[in-house]
């Protein structure tokens, strides 16, 4: 599986967040070839608070699938959206995932 991850380090304002990123979610459910979307919210380090918020993944099938989302307009509005708002606490990332089970 290949994935787009976007962290973001814990914003000045939370709740303004929580509130943008509810409809930033809406932007990037338009991103094509999406298998599933994961987000979590960080709630901690082993040594206690964390400087990170939240993380979101979007999953793809294929590299093929991965390659053409990201070069899509839809992905390029998320993009654009996230980075007007809050480029200074994002990081974007790509992966291919390997599961081993337990």
């Amino acid at each position: 599986m290949y994935k787009m991850i976007a962290i973001y380090k814990m914003p000045t304002d939370v709740a303004a967040f929580d509130d943008w990123y509810k409809g930033h979610t809406e932007i990037a459910k338009k991103v094509p070839h999406v298998k599933e979307f994961r987000f979590s919210k960080v709630t901690g380090g082993p040594r206690g608070a964390s400087d990170l918020h939240f993380i979101a993944e979007l999953c793809f099938a294929s590299k093929d699938d991965f390659k053409a989302a990201m070069s899509s307009p839809e992905n390029m509005a998320a993009g654009k959206d996230a980075f007007t708002n809050y480029k200074d606490i994002i990081s974007v990332h790509f992966a291919e995932e390997e599961v081993l089970k337990a």
